[in-house]
């Protein structure tokens, strides 16, 4: 039998990649503790039979903790190979299966149900919501406090790829002291692409033209292009829409109904307040022709994004 701390059978499901390899690594360094023999089988370039050879009882005996990655992309022979395995006992082995989604391994997926497998969800984190949520989870993990700031300036600092925010969040806990807010994230990250797009848009959606400008040129001088500035203003002024045409309700039940993370609805109602439909239709169009023109259609690219925002700004002060 295999060591009680490492199960015999674990399906490992879901897409979201920074998930799966960690919940393999935890399995790995179980197998590893207990003692077994860990192999790693990869769906690419598989070799029938091969699974059934690494089952096999070593002459030397202990556990064997078998890693399956990609079952989704698995070619049919693994398939077979793992039902084969599954309808015999597994004895001094430890099967670890990962499958990405889809209808792809569906049967082998239901055998290790059936059979009582535990499993973990590795879900994908797209939605502002779900990387806030992944935040919260890095730092509690961690024994550690994060304030709704500054998980606001973290996801909008690095939020745009999962595996660099997981990184964000260690590097904090390992490299801070007591909470960690916006101010704290600010001094490590504020100088991101996202992050100087975000304190344009803020201050363009809250019509201070000047610093939006100020903001704007500043983090052109140091590198900036402008066409992500332009797509987190289109970004913003969406999310004002969706708040504002959602009606009440708490912000909690709001955002899990619009895919965003309750401080965005938070702050979009308190923005959407100062402004018209007529207002947010022309800001609307300013940030549509000004996205036109940073991706090549325009001679200067910098001017049309400094255009967009003296036409938001006088959108939002003729409320």
């Amino acid at each position: 039998m295999t060591d009680p701390a490492l199960p015999s059978l674990v399906l490992v499901t879901g897409p979201e990649e920074v998930l799966v390899e960690r919940a393999i690594a935890g399995l790995v360094a179980a197998g590893r503790a207990a003692g077994a023999d860990v192999i790693r089988v990869d769906a690419a370039g598989y070799e029938p039979g091969s699974l059934v050879l690494h089952a096999s009882p070593s002459l030397f005996g202990g556990a064997t903790c078998i890693i399956v990655r990609g079952l989704h992309e698995a070619p049919d022979e693994l398939q077979l190979d793992l039902l084969s395995l599954l309808g015999a006992p597994l004895d001094d082995i430890s099967l670890v299966v990962a499958h990405g989604g889809g209808a792809k391994g569906k049967k082998v997926l239901d055998t290790m149900k059936k059979l009582g497998a535990e499993v973990i969800e590795c879900p994908a984190i797209k939605s502002d919501r779900d990387k806030s949520d992944f935040v919260m989870k890095e730092f509690a993990r961690a024994r550690r406090r994060i304030t709704t700031e500054g998980v606001r300036a973290l996801v909008e600092a690095v939020g745009k790829d999962v595996r660099e925010l997981a990184a964000a969040c260690a590097q904090l806990v390992a490299d801070t002291e007591g909470t960690v807010d916006d101010a704290v994230v600010d001094t490590y990250h504020g100088g991101k692409v996202e992050a100087s797009g975000f304190r344009v848009a803020d201050a363009a959606v809250a019509g201070q033209a000047g610093e939006a400008l100020r903001l704007l040129r500043h983090a052109i001088a140091t590198g900036v292009d402008p066409v992500p500035i332009v797509a987190v203003l289109a970004s913003q002024l969406r999310q004002l829409i969706k708040v504002g045409s959602a009606g009440r309700g708490s912000s909690a039940q709001l955002a899990k109904t619009l895919g965003l993370a309750p401080w965005q609805v938070d702050r979009a109602r308190r923005a959407v307040a100062h402004w018209t439909g007529d207002g947010l239709a022309v800001a609307l169009q300013a940030v549509a022709a000004a996205d036109y023109e940073v991706k090549g259609g325009g001679r200067d690219p910098v001017y049309a994004v400094e255009r967009a925002i003296l036409t938001i700004t006088r959108a939002r002060a003729a409320h």
